[in-house]
């Protein structure tokens, strides 16, 4: 009988490898500290009545395979059956050879549902009977699926608009076996150029019960509403954008732009940005007053094919890699925080692997020594987050700084079954060091080297956001 696919020393090559991986890092709990999971579903416990509901639908990573494939769109986020949509996922699979779906997929059957099977067409009926059976059983709910895989926190994404009312929910219901917190994502008010600025004005303005008619009181609404998330919890923030702007401005420029951009009138770019670098640098400066880490996620070309846009909105699997200048302008924006003492923690990720030295050489330039790893080179993050991806940057950070130091995996997904990623990341670096051991580049010290692992996985994270202890979570040290 052949071993399957998945199996307990996937991607170890060798025995140091193994024994990192199985005796130090795979017991480690999880910190999923960015992730796009509903806090409505994780509130309500929602049960997933099939594979599809909690697997394909949302999930733009398999809808490009599809389309690449030339799978209808009907099939993919139209009115076909779950069943039929579930089909064509699996018929799409066993073309993903080489690509990160291909061993997710494996992994997050193997993890959840004890599928060690391969999912081809032939297969795709029995898998999804049972599946389904399973995911309906009580122990495979919502936060069964995430104990499963030993998920101690997770940390959802808001706009500065939402009421956290399920967040609050979750809160009062003292679950013992998760944490769930919140980042504030206020990228709505810092796009100024967007067609739907001012109507996203007037809600912020009514959440925070201020109207917003000057820039002054476009910064009383944000800070309203950070003062609101602080106390729900949150302790970090989150900006995706295509690079840092950094402008130079006067306060009265930024008040004329405003008020420029409210009547109607198209900005110019210089404009635009010296009013990106005003509310950014008012943003993280008040980040700092409370404590906050900072996160911003740099360098993605989004919402490219305006016709699919215009047909099923963003976050539908249009987005690719920018080559944006990100160096001069970032390091302006940093060093302007530092110069006040008002450089928050601050975790920087790059879609374009272009700029791997460039982030992971930065990051050194404003660690002063006041935090462990205060500014951090973020994981590899979505295009990036396979394999390769992570390989190279590891070996960036180990280049050129201190990989010991790294707070380690997330998520950044919309799916409840994505969580295997943090053991494909485990996996993969674990091999990495075992590999140098075995090459003698590294001492077989393994108790050392276990140590840095398990920092990585979980304690550098645990340490750097201060998430409340979970005791009923297992901790290996």
């Amino acid at each position: 009988m052949s071993k399957p696919f998945i199996h307990d020393n996937f991607l170890l090559e060798n025995s140091f490898a193994e024994e990192l991986y199985h005796n130090y890092a795979s017991k480690m709990p999880i910190i999923d500290y960015h992730c796009h999971l509903t806090p409505n579903d994780i509130a309500n416990n929602t049960q997933f009545e099939n594979i599809t509901k909690v697997w394909i639908y949302g999930d733009h990573y398999k809808w490009r395979a599809m389309r690449t494939l030339g799978v209808n769109e009907k099939y993919i986020t139209g009115n076909a059956t779950d069943k039929e949509k579930f089909e064509q996922w699996a018929k799409t699979v066993p073309y993903t050879m080489r690509n990160p779906l291909y061993h997710w997929t494996h992994l997050e059957l193997a993890r959840y549902f004890n599928v060690t099977d391969l999912l081809t067409e032939k297969t795709a009926d029995s898998i999804y009977a049972t599946t389904a059976e399973q995911l309906n059983q009580p122990d495979n709910s919502c936060l069964g699926l995430l104990n499963k895989m030993n998920v101690e926190t997770v940390c959802t994404t808001e706009d500065p608009t939402d009421t956290l009312q399920y967040h609050q929910q979750f809160a009062a219901s003292e679950n013992p076996s998760l944490y769930m917190s919140t980042s504030f994502r206020p990228d709505k008010s810092i796009l100024i150029d967007a067609d739907t600025y001012t109507d996203y004005l007037k809600a912020l303005g009514e959440a925070a019960d201020i109207e917003i008619t000057t820039f002054e009181s476009l910064k009383n609404a944000l800070r309203a509403r950070i003062e609101y998330f602080h106390k729900n919890g949150c302790k970090l923030s989150d900006h995706g954008l295509n690079f840092i702007p950094f402008e130079s401005f006067t306060e009265s420029e930024i008040e004329a732009i405003f008020s420029k951009r409210l009547s109607g009138k198209a900005l110019l770019t210089e404009e635009s940005h010296k009013f990106q670098t005003a509310i950014l640098l008012f943003l993280a400066e008040t980040y700092h007053e409370f404590g906050w880490v900072q996160q911003f996620h740099l360098g993605a070309l989004r919402n490219n094919n305006k016709r699919m846009l215009s047909l099923l909105g963003p976050d539908t699997g249009w987005d690719s890699i920018g080559d944006y200048s990100q160096a001069e302008n970032l390091s302006k924006f940093l060093n302007t925080l530092d110069g006040k003492d008002k450089l928050t923690k601050t975790i920087l990720y790059n879609l374009n692997p272009a700029d791997n030295e460039v982030l992971a050489t930065m990051i050194g330039n404003f660690n002063d020594g006041s935090v462990k790893g205060k500014v951090q080179f973020g994981s590899g993050w979505w295009f990036l987050d396979q394999k390769d991806g992570i390989i190279k940057q590891v070996n960036a950070l180990s280049n050129m700084g201190l990989l010991s130091c790294f707070i380690g995996m997330l998520t950044d997904s919309r799916s409840f079954l994505s969580f295997p990623r943090h053991e494909y990341f485990r996996r993969v670096i674990c091999n990495l060091f075992g590999d140098e051991i075995k090459r003698g580049e590294l001492p077989n010290d393994i108790e050392w080297i276990g140590k840095i692992i398990q920092d990585i996985c979980y304690n550098n994270a645990k340490e750097y956001f201060n998430f409340p202890v979970n005791a009923t979570k297992e901790v290996v040290i």
